[in-house]
C-alpha cells in the first residue's frame, strides 16, 4: 500500500511490538490494529496490514563478523569514547522504521553500522592516513541500507566529503540517488520533481528531510544528473566552511571520475592545497567487485577505473575507502602489496573485511538452491529455449516465437498480479524479469513477441473474463490461464473463480518494456508510488538487469543465459531479496544447469562465510582470508578471463581444508567400469581382512545401510585413489587430493572409509561378502545446450546431476558417533544455520579424513525411466576443516582452460545493451 495512513498505522504496528521478546499472534496484532485505525484515520482493509506487520515484527538480524588488521595508530573504540551527536543516525533510524522495516532488523542494522564505522579511522585523527576495507552483503539483501547507516555515521562523526559509487549504469545511479535523497540528504534532488511538487503546492522535503530540525547536506549530484563540473562550481560556498558534509553519487564511469578527479584538483588550486587534502574524505564503492579491480598484469599500469579511483582517494590525506559487494572473489584477489607510483596502495581490503549477515525474511540462494523443498515450489526448468533463442547467439539472431515454457512464464505473472490483488496488495508493484539475450536488438524482438502475447491474453480476458467460469473457459486462453493456476497455485487459499475475477485489473495494468542503456524506457517505480499506484511491468534486458539494480515486487523470472563466473551469475539472480505476502507465489524458470552452477556457488558462498566466522574466532587478519580464498578448489571458476586469457596450463595452489572432493564426471567406459567394481572388492576383502576390527558393528547407526570402517591407515586412503580409474578431467584433483592427504598426514594419520549404500533390493547391486551394496540413482546433467547429455571433450561419459554433486545430503555423518552428531549440531548453533555436511567436516567433529564409495545408477533427465549407465563407482573424499589452509598445487590444462574460456565469453560485444561509455576501461 502507498497509503501513508497505511503506512503509519503499519510503522506503529511495529514499533510496538519491536521490543517484545516473543512475536506476538497474529490476534494480538489485529486487536492493537483495530485499535489504532481509528486513531490513525486509516480506513482501509485490516487483513492485509496485520499480516504485513507480523512478518515486519517476526524478522532478526544478525550482526555480522569483521576481520580486522590489529596495528598501531587505530582505536576501534573510538565511536564510543567521542561525544558524538548522532543527528544523521538518528532520522536515519527513525525513516527506516516508519518506512515499515522490522524494529529488530532497524535496531540491529544500527548497530551494524556503528561497528563498520568504528573500522574507520576517526576523521579526528591528525596526520596523514588511510583505511581500506570491505563489506560483504547477500544479493538484494540490503547492501544501500547498510551502507547508507555508515554515511549517516561518518557524516555525525566529522567526515566532510562522501562519494558513493553506484554501479555502471544510469538507471542504477539514479536509483542510488533516490535512496540517498531519502535517507541521508532529505529532499528531492530532481528538478523536474521538486518544479512539479511546487506546482502541487507540496513540499520537496522527503524521508529524513520531514523530521524537524534535520541538517541537510551539500549535494553535488541529482537524479537528473551525474556529477558535473559547472554544478559543482555553484556550490562553492557550501565548501568553505565544511561545516555540512558534502555527498555525491556519481557513476562507476571514466568519464564521471575523470570529471570529478579534474573538478578537485582544480578546487585545490582555487582555494588551496589544503581545502580538499585536509578534509575527512569517506569513499563508498558500491558493486565493488565490478570495474574497480585492476586486471592488467602487475609490470602495466592499473586500468582506468581503477587507476582513477586511486587518484580520487590519493588526492586526500585522510581517506577510508570501503567496497561493498555480494560477490567478494574478485577483491580477494587483489594484490595486497601493489603499489602504483601515481596511485598508490591498490584497493585490497588490508585493515578489515566484515560479513554482514541476512535477516531472516531473505529470499536468498540457500532458500531456493539449497533447500529441495522450497527448490520444488520455486524452480522451474528451461528446457525448450534453445532452439528458439539459443545460449550463443549473434546480435543479429531473429526470433519468431517464444518458447513454451516463456509464454507459461507470463501467464505466472498475471495470476500472481490478480492474486497479491485478492490479498490486499492492490497498491504494490509487481515486477517480471526475462533475461536471454545480451544485445538490444534481440531484446527488441523479444519485447515485441512478448507484448503481443501480453495483448492476446488481455484481450481473451477482457472478452471473456466476467463470464461464468464454464462460459469463460470456453476461450483457449482463458483455458491455458486455468491450467497453469491448476498447476502453479491450486494449493494456494485463493480459488479459481476469486482469480479470475481479479483477471480484469492484473491485465489491464501490466506493461513490457526494455531496460537497457540505449533505451528511453524505465523502470519509473517512484513516479506510480507518487500517485499512489503500482507499476506493474515486464521488463526485459541484459547486462542492466544484471547488477544491482532492484526490480521492486519480482515474483517471476526467466533467465536463460550461460556463465560458470560466481560473480557475475550470482549477480544475475535479481529475484534473490524480500517478497512480503507473495513469496509463495514467486518462480524462477533457469536451464538445467544454471540450477546446477546456482546450488554449487550458493554452497561454496556459504563456506566462505562460515570461513569469516572461524577466522573471526582466532583473530585472523583479512589478508589471511585472501589466501583462503586463492587457494580453494574452485579458484578457477572467480578468476576474470583476462587473467588467463593467453596461459596454455595453470598452476593453482589450493586447499582442501574443510572441502569436500567429489568424481562427480562417470566414464561410461564399460572396461573403465569394471577396472574399479573389482578395485571396491578388493579395498572390501583388505580391510575385512586386515583391519576387521575397525569395522563399525554390522553396520552404522546413523547410516544403517552403509558399511563403515574408522580410523584406518592413510596410507589405504591415498593408494585407493592412486587406483581408481576417473575421469581424465577429475585426475587432477585426484592427484591433488593425494598431495593434500600427505601433506596434511602428520596431523591425520588415519582416516574413515564408508561404502555408501540404500535401503532397497535394487536389480543389480553390488555383491561384497553378506553386503549388497545397493545402487543410488541419479540424473545425468545437461550440457550447455540444454538437451543434450554431456559428453566431456577429453573422454566420454556423464555429470553427476547439474549440481555436479555425488553424496546426498548428510551422507558424510556416515560413521560418525551420537557425540560427534551432537558436536555437529553445536557447531551449527554458532553459525545460527541448521546442521549440514560442512559441519561434520569441523576438526572438532570426525577430525579426520573420510573417503565414501558410491555406486550409480545414471538416468536421462528428461525420462528418468531411461537408463544411460549401471552399476558405476564415484567416490568422495571429504577433509576436515582446521583453518590451517595448507596447499597443495594444481595444474590445469589447456582442455579445461579452453572449456573454462567458452564460460568466460558472455561479456560486452557490439550492438549488446553495455553502454560504451559506461565501459570501464
Amino acid at each position: 500500500m502507498n497509503d501513508p495512513a497505511y503506512k503509519l498505522l503499519l510503522s506503529t504496528l511495529v514499533r510496538q511490538f519491536a521490543s517484545s521478546e516473543q512475536s506476538p499472534s497474529i490476534d494480538e496484532i489485529r486487536g492493537l490494529a483495530l485499535q489504532l485505525a481509528p486513531l490513525l484515520k486509516y480506513g482501509g482493509p485490516i487483513e492485509p496490514l496485520v499480516t504485513e506487520a507480523r512478518e515486519n515484527i517476526s524478522h532478526r538480524l544478525g550482526v555480522g563478523v569483521s576481520l580486522v588488521l590489529k596495528e598501531a595508530g587505530h582505536d576501534s573504540d573510538w565511536v564510543r569514547k567521542r561525544d558524538i551527536n548522532w543527528v544523521y543516525s538518528d532520522n536515519y533510524e527513525k525513516y527506516l522504521m516508519e518506512d515499515g522495516l522490522p524494529g529488530r532488523v532497524v535496531e540491529t542494522l544500527m548497530q551494524v553500522s556503528l561497528k563498520v564505522a568504528s573500522h574507520l579511522q576517526d576523521p579526528l585523527k591528525e596526520g596523514r592516513w588511510d583505511r581500506r576495507g570491505l563489506v560483504i552483503g547477500h544479493v538484494q539483501s540490503g547492501k544501500t541500507a547498510n551502507y547508507l547507516g555508515l554515511v549517516a555515521r561518518a557524516a555525525d562523526a566529522g567526515y566532510r566529503f562522501i562519494v558513493i559509487v553506484a554501479g555502471i549504469h544510469n538507471n542504477l545511479r539514479m536509483q542510488t540517488q533516490e535512496r540517498v535523497d531519502a535517507g541521508f540528504v532529505g529532499r528531492v534532488s530532481s528538478a523536474i520533481v521538486r518544479e512539479r511538487l511546487t506546482q502541487l503546492g507540496r513540499t520537496s522535503n522527503i524521508g529524513v528531510g520531514t523530521y524537524s530540525g534535520h541538517p541537510y547536506p551539500v549535494t553535488l549530484t541529482t537524479t537528473d544528473s551525474d556529477f558535473r563540473k559547472a554544478i559543482a562550481n555553484t556550490t562553492g560556498s557550501a565548501l568553505k566552511d565544511w561545516s555540512k558534509p558534502v555527498v555525491i553519487v556519481i557513476k562507476k564511469n571514466v568519464s564521471t571520475l575523470k570529471a570529478l578527479n579534474g573538478w578537485l584538483k582544480d578546487f585545490n588550486r582555487e582555494v588551496g592545497q589544503t581545502q580538499i587534502a585536509d578534509v575527512p574524505m569517506l569513499f563508498i564503492d558500491d558493486e565493488a567487485d565490478n570495474a574497480s579491480v585492476n586486471t592488467n598484469k602487475p609490470e602495466l599500469s592499473p586500468t582506468s577505473t581503477n587507476k582513477l579511483i586511486r587518484e580520487t582517494l590519493s588526492l586526500f590525506h585522510k581517506s577510508s575507502y570501503v567496497g561493498y559487494t555480494a560477490t567478494p572473489f574478485a577483491n580477494i584477489f587483489i594484490n595486497p602489496d601493489a603499489y602504483d607510483q601515481d596511485t598508490l596502495k591498490d584497493l585490497f581490503p588490508r585493515h578489515f573485511i566484515h560479513c554482514l549477515d541476512a535477516p531472516t525474511n531473505y529470499f536468498g540462494a540457500d532458500r531456493l538452491f539449497l533447500d529441495e523443498d522450497r527448490g520444488r515450489r520455486h524452480l522451474r526448468h528451461i528446457r525448450d529455449c534453445e532452439d528458439v533463442i539459443p545460449l550463443k547467439h549473434s546480435k543479429d539472431h531473429g526470433i519468431d516465437e517464444l518458447p513454451a515454457s516463456l509464454r507459461k512464464a507470463i501467464r505466472v505473472f498475471f495470476l500472481v498480479r490478480a492474486i497479491r490483488n485478492l490479498r490486499g496488495q492492490t497498491g504494490k508493484h509487481a515486477s517480471m524479469l526475462i533475461n536471454v539475450s545480451r544485445f538490444t536488438d534481440v531484446q527488441k524482438d523479444v519485447r515485441r513477441l512478448v507484448e503481443t502475447y501480453r495483448t492476446t491474453l488481455a484481450e481473451a480476458i477482457e472478452a471473456n473474463g466476467a463470464l461464468s467460469e464454464t462460459d469463460a473457459l470456453r476461450n483457449a486462453h482463458l483455458r491455458d490461464l486455468h491450467a497453469t493456476w491448476q498447476e502453479e497455485f491450486s494449493e494456494s487459499d485463493e480459488r479459481w473463480p476469486e482469480v479470475q475475477s481479479q483477471l480484469h485489473d492484473a491485465a489491464s495494468s501490466i506493461r513490457a518494456v526494455v531496460v537497457n542503456s540505449k533505451s528511453d524506457e524505465g523502470l519509473n517505480y517512484g513516479e506510480y508510488a507518487e500517485r499512489g499506484e503500482a507499476l506493474n511491468v515486464i521488463a526485459i534486458g541484459g547486462l542492466s538487469l544484471s547488477r544491482g539494480l532492484t526490480l521492486e515486487g519480482l515474483a517471476v523470472s526467466y533467465m536463460y543465459r550461460n556463465t560458470r563466473m560466481y560473480d557475475t551469475l550470482l549477480q544475475m539472480g535479481r529475484w534473490f531479496g524480500y517478497r512480503p505476502g507473495y513469496e509463495d507465489l514467486c518462480r524462477v524458470w533457469l536451464s538445467d544447469e544454471s540450477i546446477g552452477w546456482y546450488s554449487h556457488i550458493a554452497e561454496s558462498t556459504d563456506e566462505l562465510r562460515d570461513t569469516i566466522k572461524e577466522m573471526n574466532r582466532v583473530g585472523a587478519s583479512p589478508e589471511k582470508f585472501g589466501l583462503m580464498v586463492q587457494s580453494h578448489p574452485d579458484a578457477l571458476l572467480v578468476t576474470a578471463a583476462n587473467k588467463m586469457r593467453d596461459a596454455q596450463e595453470l598452476p593453482l595452489s589450493i586447499s582442501y581444508d574443510g572441502k569436500l572432493m567429489e568424481t562427480y564426471i562417470v566414464p561410461d567406459a564399460v572396461a573403465t567400469t569394471e577396472q574399479n567394481i573389482e578395485l571396491y572388492k578388493a579395498l572390501w576383502d583388505s580391510l575385512n581382512s586386515e583391519h576387521a576390527s575397525r569395522r563399525i558393528g554390522s553396520a552404522d547407526a546413523s547410516k544403517p545401510y552403509c558399511r563403515v570402517w574408522r580410523g584406518v591407515p592413510l596410507e589405504i586412503l591415498s593408494n585407493f585413489l592412486a587406483s581408481f580409474a576417473s575421469h581424465p578431467d577429475r585426475r587432477p584433483a585426484i592427484a591433488s587430493a593425494i598431495g593434500y592427504l600427505r601433506k596434511t598426514a602428520a596431523d591425520f594419520p588415519t582416516g574413515d572409509i564408508a561404502f555408501m549404500s540404500l535401503k532397497g533390493q535394487t536389480a543389480s547391486p553390488l555383491l561384497l561378502g553378506d553386503f549388497r551394496m545397493e545402487v543410488q540413482r541419479r540424473q545425468a546433467g545437461f550440457d550447455k545446450d540444454g538437451n543434450q547429455i554431456r559428453k566431456p571433450v577429453a573422454a566420454g561419459g556423464y555429470f553427476v546431476t547439474s549440481k555436479h554433486r555425488v553424496a546426498g545430503r548428510g551422507d558424510e555423518s556416515v560413521g560418525l558417533t551420537p557425540e560427534q552428531v551432537e558436536r555437529a549440531h553445536r557447531v551449527a548453533a554458532e553459525d545460527a544455520k541448521p546442521v549440514s555436511d560442512r559441519h561434520y567436516r569441523h576438526v572438532d567433529v570426525r577430525g579426520r579424513p573420510l573417503l565414501m564409495l558410491h555406486l550409480l545408477e545414471i538416468t536421462d533427465p528428461r525420462d528418468e525411466r531411461q537408463v544411460l549407465l549401471q552399476g558405476a563407482p564415484a567416490i568422495g573424499i571429504s577433509f576436515p576443516h582446521t583453518g590451517h589452509y595448507r596447499t597443495v598445487e594444481y595444474v590445469v590444462n589447456k582442455v579445461m582452460l579452453d572449456q573454462m574460456r567458452a564460460d568466460l565469453e558472455d561479456g560486452p560485444d557490439e550492438g549488446d545493451d553495455f553502454d560504451r561509455e559506461d565501459m570501464p576501461s
